[in-house]
């Protein structure tokens, strides 16, 4: 019994389960935000919204589960400590679990609409792309789980059809701040991409100009947001906060030069997107 609750957290941790409670979590507040007269018990006995962030999470689970698949040997040196696959559940199981996962996805999604349904297939599609070569690319992988993510929130808007500027609001900056994280992350890996060959952004042009590279998308990030926010004033404290946060995050990341340095900068675009999200929150009552 033991054993088997050992190995039920591993899974759990081989999934990121925390990473897919947040995503479900966004869909779940971008409809009750969005949406115009949602409640939280109308939300709650949506069963289409629930289907949507059951496949978003059995999508992206499969996903994890698979990167961590091509990644075993460049884990054992970037993240040691955090290793489960091949180390605990052997690569015929990790596949397994690969296929059952994402074929879960597959038929919430069909159940939720023919639209979630493609999109979803693409999304994993990517996702076993980006695992298997992608990720070795400069900024190609970035970009692709960049896209993968603002792609959860404007999932959103293919099951309802509503408040489009929103949605594009919270997809674009969730989709720039995963960017920031992904390029941040590889700057972070560099030990262990090197050592297998992989071409990502700091091993090819370098640290330096890899910062430089943020800087710019952080800038791009910003005037994007202005644009899709111009016409409603209620958003100006939004970009002012944003401005300020990311102001903060290029700051340190200046003055970052340790692999501490940036496996802290990663774990605060983390904490920067989930913020992002929970302002819509905050922002619910300005904005309907």
């Amino acid at each position: 019994m033991k054993r088997l609750a050992t190995n039920i957290g591993r899974f759990f941790r081989l999934i990121r389960s925390l990473n897919l409670l947040i995503v479900a979590a966004s869909q779940y507040l971008a409809a009750w935000w969005l949406i115009p007269g949602t409640t939280l018990s109308s939300l709650l006995a949506d069963q289409r919204l629930l289907l949507l962030a059951l496949s978003t999470m059995l999508i992206a689970a499969g996903g994890y589960v698979i990167n961590d698949y091509y990644d075993i040997k460049i884990d054992y040196i970037n993240k040691p400590q955090r290793v489960v696959a091949g180390r605990y559940f052997s690569r015929r199981i990790i596949l397994v679990l690969h296929v059952s996962l994402t074929t879960g996805g597959l038929v919430a999604g069909w159940l939720a609409g023919w639209q979630i349904a493609v999109v979803d297939l693409v999304a994993a599609g990517l996702l076993w792309l980006y695992s298997a070569r992608l990720k070795q690319l400069p900024l190609l992988g970035n970009l692709a789980v960049a896209l993968l993510t603002g792609s959860t929130i404007l999932l959103v808007y293919l099951l309802y059809g509503q408040s489009l500027m929103l949605i594009s609001v919270y997809g674009a900056f969730a989709f720039f701040m995963a960017l920031i994280r992904e390029i941040i992350k590889d700057m972070e890996d560099m030990e262990g991409d090197r050592t297998f060959n992989c071409r990502t952004l700091p091993i090819i042009i370098g640290i330096r100009p890899t910062k430089q590279v943020v800087y710019l998308i952080s800038l791009l990030f910003v005037s994007t947001t202005a644009l899709l926010i111009h016409q409603d004033e209620r958003f100006g404290r939004i970009l002012l906060l944003l401005a300020l946060v990311l102001a903060y995050l290029n700051f340190r990341l200046y003055r970052a030069d340790k692999l501490q340095d940036y496996a802290r900068l990663s774990t605060w675009s983390k904490l920067i997107m989930l913020g992002g999200m929970l302002s819509m929150f905050f922002f619910k009552n300005a904005t309907l």
